[in-house]
């Protein structure tokens, strides 16, 4: 006899959140990448163009763990509009000894949302500046706050930016996060002004231009793309590719092919063969980080399935220790 575990929505918000060790476990994830025999294939998309929709799949194997996730993640951008959230979807972890059910996750998008977070702050760590107080974020949803909330874990942020095409949400998002976080956060109406000064800036947006121009960039600031993970999203210029003293990659073939550097490719910034370091290498000590306070840093976060089954095995374990969730027998 066999058995599964649900677990819905609320029942992960009671045991898994944006903490220290919700990041280290994402932090463990890109060190495998790095230094064991991961098997993680291409994210496999449909795009749904008329509702502004795209569904992705990721899924990784990392030995010595004792299961892995697949994600079915839908992102549907015209929801708002209609009073639903614009990402949702579920996790099925299976067992790596025998491939049957272990917990059916569903979770609407939380736990994606959380280690796309935990994976900002795993870049911060690793490549801004520890003194770094000032954060410019871009974007104003559920995404954004997240970040300023997980680069607070990683860094003595005192003051953040909020810059988004809509100043109203950026207003509401700042006053929201001041509030929550008890530090100064403020909306910006110009996308130069929020980059001037800061120490870490993050892009949270489905940007299908530039958002950030290489020129605003400054020594020693260090910025982290987390919006383009299709072909045709394009937060940075791709200039910026190419002036930045260090380039990371989460994944250097998949960004090849839909991050940031996949535009930097297209528009000529850089050679399609050009080599980088992943973001992994650098954690496991077999790549250089920021080597200069003066530096310019650009990580370029894609989002990968091994980030899914980190969480979701994560999950699992504090359901299992909890006591949460439903049981079902076969």
């Amino acid at each position: 006899m066999t058995s599964m575990t649900i677990l819905t929505e609320r029942d992960l918000r009671k045991i898994v959140n944006l903490d220290g060790e919700t990041v280290d476990c994402v932090e463990d994830a890109f060190r495998a990448l790095a230094t064991k025999a991961v098997s993680m294939p291409p994210i496999l998309r449909l795009d749904v163009p008329e509702h502004r929709g795209e569904v992705d799949v990721k899924t990784a194997y990392v030995p010595d763990l004792d299961g892995f996730a697949i994600k079915i993640s839908p992102g549907f951008f015209d929801n708002p509009r209609i009073g639903l959230p614009s990402t949702n979807g579920m996790m099925v972890l299976l067992s790596s000894r025998t491939g049957l059910v272990q917990a059916l996750l569903l979770d609407n998008g939380y736990l994606t949302d959380l280690r796309t977070a935990a994976a900002g702050a795993v870049a911060a760590r690793h490549l801004s500046r520890e003194n770094s107080t000032v954060a410019a974020i871009f974007g104003a949803g559920m995404q954004a706050k997240l970040q300023l909330e997980a680069l607070k874990l990683v860094r003595p942020i005192s003051q953040a930016r909020i810059w988004a095409r809509d100043h109203a949400k950026a207003k509401a998002a700042a006053a929201e996060l001041s509030s929550m976080l008890a530090m100064d956060v403020r909306a910006f109406a110009n996308p130069q002004a929020a980059v001037s000064g800061a120490d870490i800036i993050v892009t949270t947006t489905p940007a299908k231009e530039p958002i950030i121009l290489s020129e605003w960039l400054e020594p020693g600031q260090h910025l982290t793309a987390m919006g383009s993970d299709a072909e045709h999203k394009n937060e940075i210029d791709p200039a910026a590719i190419r002036r930045a003293d260090l380039y990371v990659a989460d994944v250097l073939k998949q960004t090849r092919r839909l991050g940031e550097l996949h535009h930097g490719i297209k528009a000529g910034a850089v050679g399609a063969d050009a080599e980088f370091p992943e973001l992994g290498q650098i954690i496991a000590g077999r790549a250089n980080g920021r080597t200069g306070l003066g530096e310019i840093t650009i990580a370029d976060l894609t989002g990968t399935g091994i980030q899914d089954t980190a969480i979701a095995t994560l999950a699992f374990s504090r359901a299992r220790a909890a006591d949460v969730g439903i049981n079902l027998e076969n």
